[in-house]
């Protein structure tokens, strides 16, 4: 996966989701305590500041919507106060499509966790966990196939407050195998019968051994607990998540069936709240945007290993993924290279700020003279340079297998370490036309081997009162005469 990371998480953006499940307002107090209450032996808290996410479903529709991943969302809320910040908190996730139904006399159900120093103080729950009734049993199964005409996976976000019962649970499954669509189930409690006819069940250590009963401690015993769950419970596979020891994929595949152990990603571990909504949410995204099952459960977990260490029900966004892959191989670099929202940004913060950008764009594989003439008079023409790189696949299908010579970390790198350069994005697409409508860029820069009516995105800029400037030529300077020499060609 890392050696087209980029590609891999354009791909994402294309896809969409159903998570049906349920919905909390996971409610954070923070403040400092100095002293113990007179009262009783408590600690009195000064409050410094209050905040709200989505929680369990919702939480899982934050981590969708941090990929680019279009989730529709099915669940419910009460008819309180509580009900409606939840529902207004959906504003702030782009992407996703809320399906709730207010239940009257039920209560939107809320964790409110106490802290100072960083520490626990407290949690206080508001909840009802009863079942729903018939019709709003219904209500939930009819839009969930509504939901799922336009989406590529469903996800079960099962914390057992009553939404998914077993009619429920079954209904969609079936609805979704009509649909020939994957199921994935984050399963709460000790029976895990009712999810029968599921793709994959994702439950941690210990859900896994109350679920089988059966030891977990090894290897062996995890994929013999995998193996009694997928027999009794009629599942195809399970990705147990196994904390600072990674996870397990087992799986039935097309051919027979697959196991993966993966190490875990984490740098160090500060929080776990919500990892198992970013492994099931990153899962089911890979899946609806065609990764197979090994891939997607290896982008899931580098995204868990970027969630825990945060604090709280965090999410993992496209480039903190990418920086976790390549690792140290961004070096020094690492801050001019991001993704297109990150840059996008920075482009309209310089914009602000009275300043020109540019735009120029290529594989520069091998850098040469000439790589360093165009770059040189790109930066020339404005006062920040944002040069779009394409990536591994990208250049692949534009120059052919045997290209590129350096993958798209060593090629970022050299271009970010580079005075003239103030940014670095790399897309998938052949052209940088959706880089080019996303930055607005001010001086759109090319080779003069082309003509201002050839350069892609020359219209668009001149649009909105742009420039395009085709830059000189270092004559017998290129890549494939680089390498035409080192092959003794020429």
């Amino acid at each position: 996966m890392g050696a087209d990371i980029a590609g891999q998480l354009e791909k994402l953006e294309k896809a969409k989701v159903l998570c049906v499940g349920d919905l909390m307002l996971d409610s954070f107090v923070e403040g400092a305590v100095d002293r113990i209450s007179p009262e009783a032996p408590i600690p009195v808290m000064n409050v410094a500041r209050e905040k709200s996410h989505l929680g369990g479903a919702g939480n899982v529709a934050r981590n969708l919507s941090a990929l680019g991943v279009g989730c529709r969302l099915v669940a419910a809320i009460g008819d309180d106060a509580a009900g409606k910040e939840t529902l207004a908190l959906f504003a702030e996730l782009p992407g996703v499509v809320p399906e709730l139904q207010t239940l009257k006399g039920r209560p939107t159900t809320v964790k409110v966790r106490y802290l100072a120093g960083g520490q626990h103080l407290l949690r206080v729950d508001r909840e009802a966990t009863g079942p729903l009734g018939p019709e709003q049993e219904d209500h939930v199964i009819a839009a969930c196939a509504e939901a799922m005409e336009d989406c590529g996976a469903v996800i079960l976000s099962d914390y057992g407050k009553g939404i998914l019962s077993n009619r429920v649970i079954a209904a969609v499954i079936e609805a979704a195998h009509l649909k020939h669509l994957p199921v994935l189930v984050d399963p709460k409690g000790e029976d895990f019968h009712k999810y029968r006819g599921a793709t994959l069940l994702t439950p941690n250590r210990k859900e896994l051994a109350l679920a089988a009963h059966m030891p977990v401690s090894n290897d062996a015993e995890i994929v013999m607990a995998c193996h009694h769950i997928m027999n009794s419970c009629g599942v195809q596979g399970l990705l147990a998540t196994r904390s600072e020891q990674g996870m397990t994929l087992v799986h039935h595949g097309a051919e027979g069936e697959k196991l993966h152990h993966l190490s875990a990603e984490a740098l160090e571990v500060f929080d776990v709240a919500g990892a198992g909504d970013t492994v099931i949410g990153t899962f089911a995204a890979g899946l609806a945007a065609g990764f197979d099952m090994l891939d997607a459960a290896t982008l899931a977990n580098v995204a868990a290993g970027v969630v825990v260490a945060k604090a709280g029900t965090a999410v993992a966004y496209p480039h903190e993924i990418m920086k976790a892959v390549h690792g140290e191989r961004w070096r020094a670099s690492e801050e001019k290279v991001a993704p297109l929202a990150a840059v996008a940004d920075r482009v309209q913060t310089w914009k602000r700020q009275g300043l020109k950008v540019g735009f120029t764009n290529g594989c520069f594989d091998l850098l040469h003279p000439g790589h360093i003439s165009l770059i040189d008079q790109s930066r020339a023409a404005c006062d920040r340079l944002v040069v779009g790189l394409n990536s591994d696949a990208s250049v692949k299908r534009l120059k052919g297998d045997s290209r590129p010579l350096q993958n798209e970390v060593s090629r970022a790198t050299v271009l970010a370490s580079l005075a003239n350069v103030d940014a670095v994005v790399v897309f998938g697409e052949d052209t940088p036309m959706t880089v080019i409508n996303s930055l607005k860029p001010d001086v759109l820069i090319k080779g003069a081997d082309y003509t201002i009516e050839t350069v892609v995105g020359a219209q668009e800029v001149q649009s909105w009162g742009g420039k395009v400037i085709l830059a000189d030529l270092v004559q017998g300077q290129s890549t494939t005469n680089t390498i035409a020499k080192m092959n003794g060609d020429k």
